[in-house]
């Protein structure tokens, strides 16, 4: 970890150079990938293990394939106290409330609808990174995100949303307050400077989110995670080492990496994916409407790109 010292002598710790522009967008192809995927794989999740012992295995198996990454490049450490604020935000904000909150919703609303609502990030990151974090927001950021929140609206539709069944509307709440947790994560990892890099975190932020949920399945849930089914065990190994331990690391990396409006912009392409991927595995085939909330969100994102560019 470098520093860099100020007007008045003082040596803080800097970020380390981040990676290219090009890189990024790689990184953020392949995360908008896997987690799109992910939203059916945990649709069909649900049917062999309860939502507890779900997120319980994910970070469990997440945090242990880190901790072996970590270990194996020589930069396993304990976290000093400084990272210890970011350790709690992301470990029990972004990691453990956020998928808690998203898998009790799956139950009671579809895989496509959850990943649409859950990605309104933007809806709180764009405004609150100008207010709190002064970053400043170029016109066509504002009219990618106008852009992307409008696909959101266009693919979310209230009118079709069944407002007499109490469990459907309280999932569609659940998923609102999931984007807000992590909006909130977001800013935090933009706007804190700690010694440790993402990857260093990483694998103590999954390990703080997996006791407290593991605790609560045991008591909750049972003692007894998943059916032991061929399909639970394939759905465990895609969860826990690519879509939690991976994805999480590259998430985090790139929130560090890239301005909050324009990170938040980008993945509105993980609701997309999960659509796609929804309609693939589940037969949920997109309607007309859904296909035009698709390609403004497109449009958003490649107005917001092209802005990051310049």
């Amino acid at each position: 970890m470098t520093t860099t010292t100020t007007a008045t002598g003082t040596a803080v710790p800097s970020r380390p150079a981040g990676p290219s522009l090009r890189a990024s967008l790689l990184l953020l192809a392949a995360v908008v990938t896997l987690w799109g995927a992910h939203w059916p794989i945990m649709k069909v999740g649900l049917a062999h293990v309860g939502p507890l012992w779900f997120n319980a295995l994910r970070f469990l198996t997440g945090g242990l394939s880190l901790f072996l990454v970590v270990a194996v490049i020589g930069r396993l450490r304990v976290p000093p106290r400084r990272d210890w604020p970011l350790l709690l935000s992301v470990g029990l904000g972004q990691m453990m409330l956020f998928g808690v909150l998203v898998m009790y919703a799956l139950r009671h609303v579809p895989a496509g609808r959850s990943a649409v609502l859950a990605y309104t990030t933007t809806l709180w990151v764009t405004p609150l990174s100008v207010l709190i974090l002064g970053e400043t927001v170029s016109r066509r950021k504002v009219l990618g995100t106008a852009l992307g929140l409008a696909g959101i609206a266009v693919l979310f539709n209230p009118l079709t949303l069944d407002w007499s069944d109490r469990a459907v509307v309280v999932g569609n709440l659940i998923l609102l307050l999931a984007a807000l947790v992590w909006a909130l994560c977001i800013l935090h990892i933009r706007a804190y400077r700690g010694l440790s890099s993402t990857l260093e975190l990483a694998p103590w932020q999954m390990l703080l989110a997996a006791v407290p949920v593991t605790g609560a399945a045991l008591w909750i849930e049972g003692p007894h995670p998943g059916d032991g089914t061929l399909t639970f065990f394939l759905v465990a190994a895609y969860a826990g080492p690519l879509a939690t331990g991976f994805c999480f690391w590259a998430v985090n990396q790139l929130t560090a990496r890239l301005p909050a409006a324009t990170f938040s912009n980008a993945m509105l392409a993980v609701p997309v994916s999960g659509i796609l991927f929804s309609a693939a595995a589940l037969g949920d085939l997109p309607s007309g409407p859904v296909l035009l909330g698709m390609g403004i969100i497109l449009a958003g994102m490649a107005t917001v790109v092209a802005a990051e560019r310049r």
